[in-house]
């Protein structure tokens, strides 16, 4: 930065850095680690940080682990997260599904309580003790009917901070930018409200605002977390559901509670989005799960929209060149 240049938030001095291309004079960042064919959009990538431009001496990568086997519906997340970043309520009242008042993530929603009834059979499943209390009196509350009984599945959805971010890749304005801590941020006052970004999110995360017009999602409190503070729904999480540190030391604690779990017979548990060699390279919020995905309302296979565009770009020129070879012998030939 010159001298003469006023003073810039370290996000906007890489957007402006990289619209003049001086991020790539200064870094020259290596190709994605692990990568194949030099495709930068898809594959493992150790550091995206990194990779967007920042110096080696950035943060580690921060994210968050969701256990949704302690996840109690409580909300408090969604409204730690609705006050911190001044969102308005819009889910006042109940929707009929379950007790979820909100639906679904949205542009004034970054966190979103899911609420699943699912009658499991006892035969099969286990139950998950959480060390609650149980409902009705205590000589009733462990009473199972026909061999069944009806659980509750809960938990708290968020912007996954995708390694491979394809609404980052589609954005024409830079309004969307990877953060030093690895994160994924929408700059409101550089958004143009295009909405390529909304159908470019494989897992339909960010949302155009009605009145506004922009596209919001969960920034992970990044003001907050430039001060040194825990983002604001994992500090109000009474279960410890919602775990915010280093992406690196919460895989490894997901991998014990996976383990834990299926020692006491829940077979089912899964880890989700927080394999590196996924179709997004590994998510910066992943869950551990109790059912299929699908349960969720999660994709279960979900894929960077933006993987093939390398091949797509060579298809459309081969097509352009082999319309202009025919068109070009058209002429000629007729002039004969």
């Amino acid at each position: 930065m010159s001298p003469d240049r006023p003073s810039e938030h370290p996000l906007f001095e890489l957007e402006r850095s990289m619209r003049t291309g001086e991020h790539a004079r200064e870094t020259a960042p290596e190709p994605a680690v692990g990568s194949s064919n030099g495709n930068r959009l898809s594959g493992p990538l150790a550091d995206p940080s990194a990779e967007a431009g920042y110096s080696e001496q950035h943060p580690d990568r921060m994210g968050f682990f969701t256990d949704t086997s302690v996840c109690i519906g409580c909300k408090a997340c969604e409204v730690a997260c609705k006050e911190w970043n001044l969102l308005e309520e819009d889910g006042l009242e109940l929707t009929g599904m379950s007790y979820d008042n909100t639906t679904d993530l949205g542009a004034t929603t970054w966190r979103h309580v899911a609420f699943v009834e699912q009658r499991i059979d006892l035969s099969t499943r286990a139950r998950v003790d959480i060390g609650m209390p149980g409902m009705g009196p205590p000589e009733t509350a462990t009473e199972e009917v026909a061999g069944s009984e009806v659980r509750w599945l809960m938990s708290s959805d968020v912007c996954k901070h995708c390694t491979h971010a394809a609404c980052l890749d589609v954005c024409p304005t830079g309004a969307l930018i990877r953060s030093e801590y690895g994160t994924v941020v929408v700059q409101d006052d550089v958004c143009n409200g295009c909405g390529y970004c909304v159908p470019a999110c494989p897992y339909g995360v960010i949302d155009i605002h009605p009145e506004n017009g922009g596209a919001f999602k969960c920034t992970l409190c990044q003001d907050r977390l430039g001060s040194g503070m825990t983002p604001a729904c994992a500090t109000a999480c009474p279960t410890e559901s919602i775990q915010y540190g280093p992406l690196d030391q919460l895989r490894e604690r997901a991998e014990q509670r996976l383990e834990q779990l299926h020692e006491q017979g829940i077979t089912e548990a899964r880890l989700y989005g927080q394999d590196p060699t996924d179709g997004v390279g590994g998510d910066g919020a992943f869950f551990l799960l109790l059912d299929e995905p699908e349960v969720y309302g999660l994709p279960p296979d979900p894929v960077v929209t933006t993987r093939d565009l390398p091949a797509m770009a060579c298809y459309a020129l081969a097509a352009a060149a082999t319309a202009a070879v025919t068109i070009a012998s058209c002429f000629l030939g007729g002039r004969r």
